[in-house]
């Protein structure tokens, strides 16, 4: 009775040595359950399936761009409108893309995610003036006037900008033709849509100065993708020297260089 049972049981693991070596690897386990890492590894590599390691394979081939996930805008509503507004403001053209393409919208998300969105390093004392940018000389080097922080005047304002569309065209502001995006950009730019704590000038600029900046920053910062902002321009980017071309008289095209060159893989 005893020999029938293990020729039987031999009979089995020849037929399906998956089996078999599963017997084998239960057993090492009875023998030293507590075997350390040596044999933790051992079981994770005999356990390993083929097919597993070409999954593996594969999956290194598809690369996600993590860049590019929304960290600030919870609502898809206000980044549709965002990602409208500024492609208006910087669009795609013969020259080159627009900023969509360039990665704007998420470089803006980004810098709203962080210190820059709840203005964490300005002074924030009052009294504030709220008064319209445009008014201002040289308003990129003036004090914010207004007791919002960035990402309140983003959020307020992408909502009033979809509000003024709906209201005027019948339409939000993402799904509206390219002359009544300008035609409501215009109006807030000239301060004649009403804001709550601040103009839409105040916002208008923001939002001009925000866009500008994702299309032509260093690609580190989530902006500039592929430095396609800085070949239109011909900008060559963080170059560790120029000594090989100072002494040139024409003006010499070079290839551009992100920051992350410099912080190795």
């Amino acid at each position: 009775m005893t020999d029938d049972y293990s020729n039987n049981n031999h009979t089995d693991e020849a037929s399906d040595p998956g089996r078999r070596r599963f017997i084998k690897n239960t057993g090492m386990i009875a023998g030293g359950v507590v075997g350390g890492s040596l044999l933790g590894g051992l079981l994770t590599n005999q356990f390993t399936d083929t097919e597993d390691d070409v999954k593996t394979e594969s999956s290194k081939d598809k690369e996600t761009n993590f860049q590019e996930a929304r960290q600030f805008f919870t609502r898809m509503e206000d980044f549709a409108v965002l990602q409208a507004a500024t492609e208006r403001l910087f669009p795609e053209n013969d020259d080159g893309p627009g900023a969509i393409k360039l990665g704007v919208p998420y470089y803006i998300d980004k810098q709203l995610a962080g210190l820059w969105g709840i203005n964490g390093q300005d002074y924030r004392h009052a009294p504030f003036n709220p008064q319209a940018q445009i008014d201002i000389k040289n308003p990129e080097y003036q004090a914010s006037q207004i007791p919002l922080n960035r990402g309140t005047v983003f959020l307020h304002g992408l909502r009033k900008l979809n509000e003024e569309s709906q209201k005027q065209f019948n339409s939000t502001f993402d799904k509206a033709d390219n002359d009544q995006q300008e035609t409501i950009l215009s109006k807030a730019e000239e301060g004649n849509i009403t804001m709550s704590g601040m103009t839409s000038s105040n916002f208008f600029f923001l939002l001009r100065q925000a866009t500008l900046e994702g299309a032509y920053c260093d690609p580190l910062y989530g902006g500039n993708r592929n430095m396609e902002g800085w070949k239109m321009k011909e900008f060559p980017g963080a170059q560790a020297s120029y000594a090989n071309v100072i002494d040139k008289d024409e003006f010499v095209t070079m290839e551009p260089v992100s920051l992350k060159s410099y912080q190795g893989d």
